[in-house]
């Protein structure tokens, strides 16, 4: 029996908000902010994606065997979110709006479990590809998705702008194949993805003709907890900032 758009995306919602599995990757420390993003509004009942995008928001559209997604947005130049393990798009909208108001189209997804988030990235990279007025896209990540958009920017080519990579751990021989703008940003103390992790990843990206590296110090936030910090700001405006520069 197929199932509807809306439908999927509830229970997408409800899985990921309770740390099911309607996603993979390395896992965030602390408590998840998903169910607080999903549960301040009642969920919509028609085509939405984990309940807080909806077609008002963008297009719907459906990929994977009946997960939902959305394309918010209508600049030249695309953006691709992977979202953390346990998480959903819901905890991404502060930086999707602030992308969209910024002039960029940004396509956030629901992943399921039998995806890998790299093979995931590279789909979602391809389909934004072929939107019409879309001529270059980056690629966003947080946690296990920042650590799989370099080697899902490698798989894309000439058409990746830069990767923007929120607490990931990218292998230092991805960092060393990498020729595009690299952006990472992370917390000192964070268990995945921290100071370390991205003064590892920064010191192999040798190729890449910009790499910067933000580090929140004193700090363990994880990934897309950071938007809602009092670090926000200063994130949201660095991954804007890197974005204008290398849009092209």
């Amino acid at each position: 029996m197929r199932v509807s758009v809306g439908v999927v995306g509830l229970m997408v919602a409800v899985l990921t908000a309770c740390g099911g599995a309607a996603s993979t990757g390395a896992a965030a420390p602390g408590p998840s902010t998903a169910s607080a993003a999903t549960t301040s509004a009642p969920v919509p009942t028609g085509p939405n994606v984990s309940g807080c995008f909806t077609e008002a928001d963008g297009k719907i559209f459906e990929h994977d065997g009946g997960l939902p997604g959305v394309i918010t947005g209508d600049g030249p130049v695309g953006v691709v979110v992977t979202y953390e393990r346990r998480g959903n798009v819901c905890t991404w909208r502060p930086l999707s709006d602030r992308l969209v108001a910024a002039g960029y189209r940004v396509l956030l997804y629901a992943r399921g479990s039998a995806t890998l988030p790299e093979d995931a990235a590279v789909a979602m990279g391809r389909r934004l590809a072929k939107e019409p007025g879309v001529k270059r896209i980056f690629l966003v990540g947080g946690s296990i998705g920042a650590t799989t958009a370099v080697p899902a920017a490698l798989k894309l080519g000439s058409k990746v702008a830069g990767v923007v990579a929120v607490s990931g751990e990218i292998s230092k021989e991805n960092a060393a194949r990498l020729t595009v703008p690299l952006l990472q940003i992370g917390s000192a103390n964070d268990g995945y993805g921290g100071a370390g992790d991205l003064a590892a990843a920064h010191d192999a990206a040798t190729k890449a003709p910009d790499n910067q590296t933000m580090v929140i110090p004193g700090e363990s936030l994880h990934a897309s907890a950071l938007f809602t910090s009092p670090h926000g700001k200063d994130v949201l405006d660095r991954i804007v900032a890197f974005m204008d520069r290398h849009k092209g």
